[in-house]
């Protein structure tokens, strides 16, 4: 038994290492602060963890602590606290942008993050899960835990909502849609 328990450990500790920068990046555009982000991927990843054996066999561990990610930020929204999306001055290491990431390479990432903050929080979930987390309208709708009908329309009242925006039109394309 603790052979099996401390390789479940090891399992886990490898998924966080190899996880961590992508969930605090899709955590920080969700709630708009540091801090926040870093609080909503712990408390995400300590329910992960305790049912850890459940998630190594869903056959997607990605999945599963994506939509307990998403679960957590939804509860947090509806007790009502505010989030702020603000530019940050310094780079965040867990917000180095990826090879292929072409959001994350925008030159202007502080007009994104204030087009960001404007939109409501399903919204914002959707244009981050679809955009960010380049996820399929299906994959999107299970995280959010919602249809996929849902997931189409928050994310084109969104991406609607963005290219409304001076300046932002030029860094939203339409390209990438699955």
């Amino acid at each position: 038994m603790g052979d099996r328990k401390q390789a479940l450990d090891e399992e886990f500790h490898g998924f966080v290492m190899s996880r961590w920068p992508r969930l605090m990046r899709t955590a920080f555009l969700l709630t708009g602060e540091r801090h926040a982000a870093e609080d909503l991927v712990q408390s995400s990843l300590e329910r992960a963890y305790v049912s850890w054996r459940r998630v190594s066999a869903a056959g997607d561990p990605d999945a599963y602590v994506r939509r307990i990610l998403i679960n957590a930020h939804a509860r947090r929204h509806r007790r009502k606290l505010k989030e702020y999306l603000r530019a940050r001055d310094e780079v965040q290491e867990w917000d180095e942008p990826e090879r292929d990431d072409r959001m994350a390479q925008a030159e202007d990432r502080s007009m994104l993050l204030r087009a960001l903050a404007r939109l409501p929080a399903r919204q914002r979930e959707a244009v981050v899960l679809r955009y960010w987390e380049d996820l399929t309208e299906t994959q999107a709708a299970e995280a959010m835990g919602c249809s996929v009908g849902a997931v189409k329309s928050n994310t084109a009242k969104g991406i609607a909502k963005l290219r409304a925006i001076p300046g932002l039109a030029a860094m939203v394309t339409s390209g990438g849609r699955r």
